[in-house]
């Protein structure tokens, strides 16, 4: 398959799929609002759905690698247009929370599958701007999403649902007729024999990975879950200022993930990670200083840009270096991703609750430590090559 041709389809692709899925963002909270959901009881019903990828993404990374991605990938997103039409049908809470189950099983197929679809198509060369292309689309897809959530929220509550299912139906029928499966038939032989449990995989430095990213996204959903209390005391920001400012900050992150294929290849994943966790330590610490709109736009653009690069170029090291096959390693990462914005958001508001500077201070720390776990990484691998040279 040439690349060239192969790329813009998987970027449209995750484009749609993380446009349904933001549609519904907004809309969400006062939908089960509305069906007598409590405080509580509608954390739960944001959590359940991480909770689900957390446990589901690394089983459907391994079944990908024996079927292949293309079935794997109609499952997710299959369940995705599922979800949200069984979300528009709903009509008390239990309903709810069973289509948020639903969705989240099946579409923690996605994230994986299409990260493992980009490794085998591209060489080592190009894995960088193979993923950071499906992380630019990913990221304007969120940003899109909301928006157009937002908007037909003024005609009904259901509306933004049964769009955002046609948007994921459609998509499952783009990728039927226009993706070619990219794993033959020897490649999946190669994966079963090398294939390893979770408690040998822990054991090897690539470990360490996976941590990093789980600490890189317990620090972002504690931002996203306290910046709008934050902003609209600091800076007097409203939902709409606020709205703009994280426009603001997913555009730069989309731009820069969209340049990985430059960075990755001119620097290396290792430079581009170290690089990319300073960078969002010192956003982190500007964050603190935010006083207007402007501020707020620049300093969260600042960290999106480093954030932005940092998963990516995670995937396109791990997918590079693990020998457990594409589908598993991408799981695995999903699903410590997964984990992050499962704790992250409650961490960030209990911080919030003891200082509203708390969760940013703590974001900066969590950064620095996984800065330290990906340093230990490498000291790791070179021990490793060396030891292996003098052998």
């Amino acid at each position: 398959m040439k690349l060239n041709k192969v790329l813009p389809i998987l970027f449209l692709i995750m484009f749609l799929v993380m446009v349904g899925f933001g549609i519904i963002i907004p809309v969400l909270p006062f939908y089960a609002e509305d069906m007598g959901a409590t405080p509580t009881e509608l954390g739960l019903l944001m959590a359940v759905y991480s909770l689900m990828q957390f446990l589901f993404a690394p089983m459907w990374g391994r079944i990908s690698d024996r079927v292949g991605r293309k079935p794997v990938m109609i499952i997710g997103i299959f369940g995705l247009s599922l979800s949200f039409f069984l979300l528009a049908i709903s009509t008390s809470l239990w309903m709810l929370f069973a289509a948020r189950i639903i969705g989240g099983i099946l579409s923690a197929a996605n994230m994986p599958t299409v990260q493992a679809y980009v490794a085998d198509i591209t060489t080592e060369k190009d894995r960088g701007k193979g993923m950071g292309i499906i992380g630019a689309a990913t990221g304007l897809g969120f940003i899109f999403g909301p928006a157009i959530g937002g908007t037909f929220t003024n005609i009904n509550l259901h509306t933004p649902f049964y769009i955002a299912g046609t948007v994921s139906f459609v998509t499952l029928i783009f990728v039927l007729f226009s993706l070619r499966e990219s794993l033959n038939l020897s490649t999946r032989a190669v994966v079963q024999k090398r294939k390893k449990s979770w408690n040998k995989v822990s054991n090897e430095p690539l470990a360490m990975l996976y941590f990093l990213q789980f600490f890189i996204s317990l620090s972002l959903s504690g931002l996203e879950a306290t910046f709008a209390y934050f902003a609209a005391k600091t800076a007097g920001m409203d939902s709409v200022s606020l709205g703009y400012a994280f426009m603001i900050m997913g555009f730069a992150s989309a731009t820069v993930q969209g340049s990985m294929g430059i960075l990755s290849k001119k620097y290396g994943e290792a430079l581009v990670i170290q690089v990319g966790i300073s960078i969002s330590v010192i956003g982190f610490g500007l964050i603190l200083f935010t006083h207007n709109f402007v501020t707020a736009a620049i300093f969260l653009a600042v960290f999106g840009i480093g954030n932005g690069v940092i998963r990516p170029s995670v995937s396109s090291l791990l997918t590079k270096k693990s020998k457990i096959g594409h589908g598993a390693t991408t799981g695995y990462l999903s699903s410590f991703d997964s984990l992050g914005r499962i704790i992250g958001p409650v961490l960030g508001g209990y911080l919030y609750s003891v200082s509203i500077g708390l969760p940013y201070i703590s974001g900066m720390f969590l950064s620095i430590m996984a800065y330290i776990l990906f340093r230990a990484y490498l000291s790791k691998v070179n021990k490793v090559m060396d030891f292996q040279a003098r052998g």
